[in-house]
């Protein structure tokens, strides 16, 4: 009988008894002839949280509207999913975040991007990961957006306001670079790589907004847009023709609003986010009810989910859905990365 099962059959005191005699008559674990002990001196294994990241423990909730369908869509409807822990940025990418980034690819830094596929390389090639800054302009029909255009990427005064005018592709890019670069420094230590950056699933974003608040509306709970105090609890348009009632006419720096109960700020409004799924009408019922995401590379329809600083509190609520064209950059939308844990799923791992 194996050593472990068979002191696993002992009473503790016992266990420890025999272990000392096994161990003092020189008959440890590499005396063990043609025993299953498994490979000795393997590394342990402790998963850190990565910087600017937050916990999402696991969980089941029900994904789906939770309120009145006023488009009258038909495309999220209600279905209890489980899904396994992770962490996730607790703020979306800011500008002077995705400029470093820019920069190490600028510079020729590509270390943290390994070997990567033929479209990323074009992508790089045409640099087509750099924000667009035309977006500020292209959007909006008659719309001065010349000093968004000018200034927003660029000047130091919205260093700290949320990513935009990039691609999902290029949301991906930074992904792959982010793994990479940090891998690297591991590596370099001597320590263990750790998973991958990537995009949330459409499913893992909105668990991680409902924050543990199932069938609620909002991130914050619901049903109201404003706290007691008349104050806005994201920043959206709350009106037509007003944008400022939240304090910000376009964009605002991030975590200026309260954030949800899993640490997370802006999960509605500021900026809609591009998750990893692509876009069905007919998803939910189609994807599996344990850690649900939608893949159809032919499809290039990509999901969009939280809502923006232009968008009508409906967009706002946790369970809407929307899309945009993986191909297609947005004055609206940016994106914030998740990595899964490695480990148990009982939801106290953290």
């Amino acid at each position: 009988m194996n050593m472990c099962k068979f002191l696993g059959t002992m009473s503790p005191l016992l266990a420890i008894t025999t272990l000392a005699l096994v161990s003092s008559c020189g008959l440890g674990q590499k005396d063990i002839q043609g025993e299953l002990i498994g490979v000795p001196n393997r590394e342990g294994w402790v998963q850190t949280v990565p910087f600017g990241m937050t916990t999402v423990p696991s969980g089941t909730f029900h994904m789906g509207q939770s309120d009145e369908d006023v488009a009258a869509s038909h495309i999220n409807y209600n279905k209890q999913v489980t899904i396994g822990g992770f962490y996730m940025d607790d703020t979306e990418i800011t500008n002077n975040e995705y400029r470093q980034f820019v920069e190490a690819i600028l510079t020729d830094d590509t270390v943290g991007l390994g070997s990567i596929s033929e479209e990323f390389q074009q992508m790089l090639a045409e640099r087509k990961f750099y924000p667009d800054t035309t977006v500020w302009v292209r959007d909006f029909s008659h719309h001065m957006g010349d000093p968004m255009m000018e200034y927003y990427w660029i000047h130091p005064a919205f260093d700290n306001y949320p990513l935009v005018g990039v691609t999902y592709k290029a949301a991906k890019l930074f992904c792959k670079w982010r793994t990479g670069y940090l891998n690297k420094a591991r590596t370099d230590a001597g320590l263990p790589v750790m998973p991958n950056f990537r995009l949330p699933s459409e499913a893992e974003w909105e668990y991680a907004a409902r924050g543990g608040r199932d069938l609620a509306p909002f991130p914050w709970g619901g049903p109201y847009v404003r706290n007691m105090k008349g104050c806005m609890l994201a920043n959206f348009k709350p009106g037509r023709g007003n944008y400022y009632d939240d304090g910000f006419s376009y964009t605002s720096p991030i975590g200026q609003y309260f954030s949800n109960d899993y640490g997370l700020y802006d999960m509605s409004g500021n900026v809609s986010e591009w998750c990893e799924d692509a876009f069905f009408e007919a998803s939910v019922p189609v994807v599996w009810d344990l850690n649900p995401t939608y893949f159809d590379a032919k499809e290039p329809r990509k999901v969009v989910r939280g809502g923006s600083w232009k968008d009508i509190s409906f967009f706002l609520q946790n369970g809407s859905r929307n899309f945009e064209y993986e191909d297609t950059a947005k004055s609206f939308v940016g994106f914030r990365c998740v990595v899964t844990y490695l480990g148990r799923s009982a939801g106290n791992e953290f």
